[in-house]
C-alpha cells in the first residue's frame, strides 16, 4: 500500500489489526496522496493501554524533568515548523502562509506549558485548628483523550496536549482521518524531545475509535473541537462514563460595523476573517451586521477587496504571489458549501460576489470554491441559522446598534463576535451588552492569547472548561487537600474517645 498512516504507540508506528482504511486526499489536485488507518476496537484498546502503562511513570516524572522535555519540544517544531506546514497544506489545503500561521499558535500554548510549575503551586494553611495544618495539590488525572477536528490538523491538539502533558497526563490523539498525518508528525517530534514512550500516543479512526475514547475506564477526560451536534454527542456519552470534558462546538460569528467605524479597516477585515483558510474556522466571520446607513458603502468596499483574492494550490509557488486562499478539505464538504450558495440565492438573498465562478490555480479536480458575499440576507435564511464553514460572507443590515446586539444575542451560538467603531464608549457597552465567550473590539478573530483560555457559550460549548491557559490547567488536574496533624511529644494532648463532629478550636 502507497503511504499507509497508522497509529503511534509506545513510540513507534503501529498498524493494528483492523482491515479499514480511508483514502486521504490532496484537496488542490482531488488526488489522494494516502491511506489512514481506521481503527477497529482492539487497535483501540492498545493504543489506551500504552498510554495507561506509560501514565504512572509519566506522572512520578519531576516537574523539572517534564518541563525542560517541553522546552526542547518547543525548540525542535520552532526549527522544523516548514515541514510541518507543508504537511498540513497538503492535506488540509490551506495555503503554506495559514498554516505557519496555525502553527504559531500553537507553539503559543507550548509556551504557556513550559511555565505550569506556577500554576500548579498548592497553597498552606499553618495552625488552622490547634496543632493542625492544611495544605493543598494539584495532581494529573491519568489518560486523557483528545479528539481534533480537520481544519486545525496542528493547532488544536496543541490547545490542550502541551498542558496536559506537562501536567503529568499521558495523551491519546485521535486526529481528524481527513488530515492525520500532522498527529504521527508531532509524535515522532515528541520521541525527539525526550519524552518516554507511551505517554504521546495516536489513535487513527473514525466513530469506533471516537466511541472507544468515550467509554473507555482508563480515559479519564476528554477534549473536543468539532461542531455542535457531535459535540453534545461526545459530552454527553463521556459524561456518562464518569469523565470530564471540554467539548467546543460550532458557531456563527457576527461581526457588527457601527456607522463612525474605519470602513476601510473593516472591509479588510471582513475579507481576512470570512475568507482566511476558506472560512473552514471556527472562529471565521460569517455574518457581517452593517448599521445604516453604510451598509452600501461597505459592501462596495468587501466586494472590491474580495475581487482581488487570489484562490490556488498552497503546494505551489507562483511568480506573482503566493495563494490567498486554498480549496475547500474534500469534495463532499465543497458541494455542501454551494448548495449553501444555492439556497440563499433562492431564499432571496442578493448574490454580490459568487464564489463558484471561481478560476482557481490548481488542479481541475480540486475542490475549489472563491469567496462569496451575500447582501440583504434575514435571519429566517438558512445561511445565516446555520454553520457553513466555508468562504461564504453574508450580510445582515440593521437600523441601529440595539438591533445589532439583540440579533446576536438571539443566536443558539455564542463563540465569538467583534464590533469595529472608533466610539469607546459604545465598544465598551458592546463588552457588556454582548452574550458570546470572546470579543474582538476592532479585533475580528478574537482568539484569546495562550494564558488566556478560549471557548465560548450556548451550543458553542459543553461543559464547563475553556481549552488552555489557567482553565486548562485546571482541566488536566485535580485538587487534593490534605489536614495533617503531629503531636508535640512534649506537650500529648490527653486521648479519650469523642463521637462528636470534629470542631476546629
Amino acid at each position: 500500500m502507497s503511504n499507509p498512516i497508522v497509529h503511534w504507540v509506545d513510540g513507534a508506528e503501529f498498524t493494528g489489526t483492523a482491515d479499514n482504511w480511508a483514502d486521504v486526499t490532496n484537496p488542490a489536485t482531488g488526488v489522494v496522496s494516502g491511506r489512514v488507518a481506521l481503527a477497529n476496537e482492539a487497535d483501540a484498546q492498545a493504543v489506551i493501554d500504552a498510554a495507561a502503562r506509560a501514565s504512572k511513570g509519566w506522572a512520578a516524572t519531576s516537574l523539572a524533568r517534564r518541563t525542560q522535555i517541553l522546552f526542547a519540544f518547543r525548540e525542535l517544531l520552532n526549527a522544523r515548523k516548514d515541514e510541518l506546514a507543508q504537511l498540513i497544506t497538503a492535506e488540509h489545503g490551506k495555503v503554506h502562509s495559514d498554516a505557519l500561521g496555525e502553527i504559531a499558535r500553537g507553539l503559543e500554548v507550548v509556551e504557556f506549558a513550559t511555565g505550569i510549575a506556577h500554576l500548579l503551586k498548592g497553597g498552606q494553611s499553618p495552625n488552622v485548628s490547634t496543632g493542625h495544618d492544611v495544605h493543598s495539590r494539584r495532581e494529573p488525572l491519568g489518560v486523557v483523550g483528545i479528539i481534533s477536528p480537520f481544519n486545525f490538523p496542528a493547532m488544536v491538539p496543541m490547545w490542550f496536549f502541551p498542558i496536559a502533558l506537562a501536567a503529568g497526563n499521558a495523551v491519546v490523539l485521535k486526529p481528524s482521518e481527513k488530515d492525520p498525518s500532522a498527529a504521527l508528525w508531532l509524535a515522532r517530534l515528541w520521541q525527539d524531545a525526550g519524552l518516554p514512550a507511551g505517554v504521546f500516543n495516536v489513535l487513527q479512526g473514525d466513530k469506533t475509535a471516537v466511541d472507544a475514547l468515550l467509554t473507555s475506564p482508563d480515559i479519564k477526560a476528554i477534549s473536543f473541537v468539532g461542531s455542535t451536534p457531535i459535540a453534545q454527542y461526545v459530552y454527553e456519552n463521556a459524561a456518562r462514563n464518569g469523565k470530564r470534558v471540554q467539548a467546543l462546538g460550532g458557531a456563527k460569528n457576527h461581526m457588527v460595523v457601527l456607522p463612525d467605524a474605519d470602513l476601510d479597516l473593516a472591509a479588510d477585515a471582513a475579507v481576512n476573517a470570512g475568507f482566511g483558510s476558506a472560512g473552514e474556522r471556527c472562529m471565521a466571520v460569517s455574518v457581517l451586521v452593517a448599521v445604516d446607513p453604510i451598509g452600501d458603502e461597505l459592501i462596495a468596499k468587501i466586494a472590491e477587496r474580495t475581487g482581488r483574492v487570489v484562490v490556488g494550490d498552497g503546494t505551489k509557488g507562483y511568480a506573482e504571489k503566493e495563494a490567498d486562499m486554498g480549496p475547500l478539505v474534500t469534495r463532499a464538504h465543497r458541494d455542501r458549501v454551494a448548495n449553501f450558495i444555492e439556497s440563499g440565492e433562492k431564499a432571496g438573498a442578493k448574490v454580490v460576489v459568487d464564489g463558484r465562478d471561481v478560476q482557481a490555480r490548481g488542479g481541475a479536480e480540486g475542490f475549489w470554491l472563491g469567496p462569496t458575499l451575500f447582501d440583504n440576507v434575514t435571519p429566517d435564511m438558512e445561511i445565516y441559522t446555520e454553520e457553513i464553514f466555508g468562504p461564504v460572507l453574508s450580510v445582515v443590515r440593521v437600523g441601529t446598534y440595539d438591533e445589532a446586539v439583540a440579533l446576536i444575542n438571539a443566536n443558539k451560538y455564542g463563540n465569538g463576535t467583534a464590533i469595529f467603531t472608533n466610539d469607546g464608549g459604545a465598544a465598551r457597552r458592546f463588552e457588556q451588552d454582548i452574550q458570546v465567550g470572546m470579543i474582538g473590539i476592532n479585533v475580528p478573530i478574537p482568539v484569546p492569547v495562550g494564558y488566556y483560555s478560549f471557548g465560548g457559550w450556548k451550543s458553542s460549548l459543553f461543559g464547563d472548561s475553556h481549552a488552555y491557559g489557567p482553565e486548562g490547567v485546571h482541566f488536566f488536574t485535580r485538587a487534593k487537600v490534605v489536614t495533617t496533624r503531629w503531636i508535640d511529644p512534649s506537650n500529648r494532648p490527653e486521648g479519650g474517645l469523642n463521637l462528636g463532629f470534629p470542631r476546629n478550636v
